[in-house]
């Protein structure tokens, strides 16, 4: 699937623009024919199980592993053996916490922001992820949500055109979860593009303007959260346990008129009866279906 720009946004031109991707390992095809266009200032969340090729898609993109086959251009280049000039335009959040050494994050912050052109104040990044507090204490011995703030701050140092976050907000409270997902409504706009990674459905529900879903390396769909899956998709679901102990369930656009007949025919209110529209949880779940991969990768 593939998601057509407006026309202010082709103006623009597109951040990453991928078409036919594909990798290999031995005889295991990690990624099949994957196109994807993504806008600046555009959040997209990137969903997929364990194993779908989610982290390998996101490497070919920022320039570590090479593809096998199709086009990838990001900030109009090949990513493969990228310029320095080109890395300046784009900011990393890994999934793992590197070695923080001995330094404190106002340390760590100040020394990474010499190698950006136009970077972000040292205060100014400290007070965007919530570091102030905390920015003269060593950064080995913060907490885990506290380095992993520090992760994010080195990633926008650079004011970066484009963001790649894989599950950035792993460690956080909720309050710290929320104050991220303001910082990063207001990156975009800004215009900062962002790819993000995350398991958490309420994450991407929230912050993605569209979100993908990976599965065996082909994305099998894509759209705005509120219309993954199509408007079938969300029709409601009725639940009940029958007069003879079955539990039931049935899928309905008039759930008001299935419990009025189930009412007329029990003469009562049907026991556990449940009137449920799905979220994006149920259908991502539907899409990914029982798929499992032996690799993740």
């Amino acid at each position: 699937m593939q998601r057509t720009m407006t026309d202010s946004e082709n103006q623009r031109g597109a951040v990453i623009e991928v078409r036919d991707l594909g990798k290999r390992y031995g005889d295991r095809q990690v990624l099949d024919s994957v196109d994807l266009t993504i806008a600046p200032g555009e959040i997209y969340a990137l969903l997929g199980p364990n194993g779908a090729g989610k982290s390998t898609a996101i490497e070919i993109l920022e320039g570590f592993r090479r593809a096998d086959s199709g086009t990838v251009r990001v900030l109009d280049s090949d990513p493969l053996g990228a310029s320095r000039a080109w890395r300046s335009r784009i900011g990393i959040v890994s999934q793992q916490t590197g070695d923080l050494g001995p330094s404190t994050p106002r340390e760590l912050i100040a020394h990474f922001r010499t190698f950006y052109p136009n970077p972000r104040g040292v205060e100014e990044v400290l007070d965007m992820v919530g570091l102030a507090e905390h920015a003269g204490k060593r950064a080995s011995k913060m907490s885990g949500g506290q380095q992993r703030r520090l992760d994010v701050a080195l990633g926008i140092i650079g004011r970066p055109e484009l963001l790649f976050l894989d599950e950035p907000t792993t460690g956080f409270d909720p309050e710290a979860r929320r104050q991220f997902w303001s910082m990063l409504k207001l990156l975009a706009t800004e215009g900062t593009a962002i790819v993000l990674t995350t398991h958490y459905l309420d994450e991407a529900a929230t912050l993605a303007d569209r979100v993908g879903v990976l599965r065996g390396g082909r994305i099998v769909a894509e759209a705005p959260p509120a219309q993954l899956g199509g408007a079938g998709a969300r029709v409601p679901v009725v639940s009940w346990r029958d007069a003879d102990g079955t539990l039931r369930e049935e899928r309905t656009e008039r759930p008001a008129e299935l419990v009025a007949r189930l009412w007329d025919r029990m003469g009562r209110e049907p026991a556990e009866l449940q009137v449920r529209r799905p979220e994006l949880e149920d259908i991502y779940l539907a899409l990914i279906g029982d798929h499992e991969e032996e690799v993740a990768v």
